[in-house]
């Protein structure tokens, strides 16, 4: 899965998050910090999950 498609994905889900809270009534400071702290926790998990593996090291010469 490419990072790019996975932010997306993200952001459907930060985006569905923050619309829940808008109709809970929460205050849009704090709507506002946790979308922050969700794109950062996508940032950081499409990053690790998208990452291509390390190749195998040889043999030491």
């Amino acid at each position: 899965m490419s990072f790019a498609l996975y932010i997306v994905g993200f952001i459907l889900v930060i985006a569905g998050v923050a619309w829940a809270l808008v109709e809970a009534g929460i205050a849009m400071f704090k709507i506002g910090i946790v979308c922050l702290i969700l794109l950062g926790i996508a940032v950081l998990t499409g990053v690790v999950k998208t990452r291509p593996k390390d190749p195998p090291k040889g043999p030491l010469a």
